[in-house]
């Protein structure tokens, strides 16, 4: 496992707060400023443009009306540094592109594990934001943590803190451990010598954008969240635009398509973080249990996992999607009674895949 968490350090306060980060279990570490970014210029531009979808929390304002994730002086303007925190969480089990039996379907990589990454970070957090209290010794010290919730873009700051760099698909992309990393940042009242920007390393490469089956990337380093997988199997709610269904392919629950394909994983090592262990269930998972699985079956299976996000509704509906894109009549029987759900999104996702299985008058049993 490769840890720069005490790289570029330029005074003790800021080694300390990095070897903090170190023992509380983190494989990067670095330093943002709180400036102006230029990457965020396009935020507001991009929500007009409607890339954001039906995500409305990513359109918090302030009073007057201005986009909080736009600047971090407009969320946060007492924040003078962000402490940016990132772990691996690479499994060593297949990419979603080398599982080709379409019986099965594809939970994101970063939703195997028994534990929410989320409440993980968040912990681990906590234990370098108590050392920073203590290192700065401010009598008006204040600080918040973020894994995911607050109105700011980590990504943005990861790379101003020298994580590493924003790939053509707006992922973070570190040279030694790749881009399977989850972010967490603490931004504080401290002021601390922020670390250099991370250079991109994407070259001329687009297999990331040639990749991806429903065409979410309008161009380099700009992704349209409306078509993104991710977002269509967890943040969309009711039906799902049939243009992008056979797209979806058989994803259930987030999409690994664009990091599988990515040069800088190849090498990727496996994470050291017990809590990121995979469930060997959730990994290309058949289509036939999850079809099969009751509201009660699915709290007990998905308790403490993200994929609850997706609300049984979601997940159902998303299995019905993957069913009609297998190719495999065998799936008829179980559409037939999902055609049937008192739910009607789940009804009219599974008609629509008894329709198309019907269609294609194949069998790939």
């Amino acid at each position: 496992m490769v840890n720069n968490c005490t790289v570029n350090a330029v005074s003790q306060v800021e080694a300390e707060i990095k070897s903090a980060a170190n023992a509380a279990g983190f494989d990067l570490c670095g330093i943002a400023p709180v400036g102006a970014n230029p990457e965020l210029a396009y935020f507001p531009e991009w929500i007009a443009a409607g890339h954001g979808g039906e995500m409305r929390y990513l359109q918090s304002r302030t009073e007057a009306g201005e986009l909080k994730r736009s600047s971090l002086q407009l969320a946060a303007p007492w924040a003078r540094s962000v402490v940016v925190c990132a772990i691996n969480y690479n499994s060593d089990q297949p990419n979603s592109t080398e599982c080709t039996d379409k019986s099965r379907g594809w939970i994101s990589r970063y939703a195997w594990a028994k534990q929410d990454y989320h409440d993980v970070l968040l912990a681990r957090l906590r234990r370098v934001e108590q050392s920073i209290a203590g290192i700065a010794e401010e009598e008006n010290f204040r600080s918040w943590c973020y894994v995911d919730t607050g109105p700011i873009v980590e990504r943005v700051l990861a790379k101003y803190a020298g994580v590493g760099w924003q790939g053509k698909n707006t992922c973070i992309i570190n040279q030694e451990l790749g881009s399977w990393l989850f972010l967490g940042v603490i931004l504080t009242s401290v002021a601390l010598t922020p670390d250099l920007p991370t250079a991109d390393r994407c070259g001329s490469c687009t297999r990331c954008l040639d990749a991806c089956p429903t065409d979410a990337f309008v161009g380099p380093y700009k992704l349209d969240a409306s078509r993104c997988i991710s977002y269509l199997t967890i943040e969309k709610r009711g039906s799902i635009p049939e243009e992008l269904r056979a797209g979806m392919r058989n994803h259930l629950f987030g999409c690994d398509i664009c990091q599988d394909v990515c040069p800088w994983n190849r090498k990727a090592p496996v994470s050291q973080a017990q809590e990121f262990e995979a469930r060997p269930e959730l990994v290309n998972p058949a289509l036939s249990w999850l079809a099969e699985m009751s509201n009660e079956d699915f709290r007990a299976t998905f308790k403490g996992s993200p994929v609850k996000r997706t609300k049984y509704s979601g997940l159902r509906r998303n299995v019905a999607i993957a069913m009609g894109n297998s190719g495999d009549e065998n799936f008829i029987p179980q559409l037939e009674t999902l055609s049937a759900d008192e739910d009607e999104n789940i009804a009219e996702h599974a008609r629509w895949a008894l329709e198309k299985l019907k269609g294609a008058g194949v069998v790939t049993s």
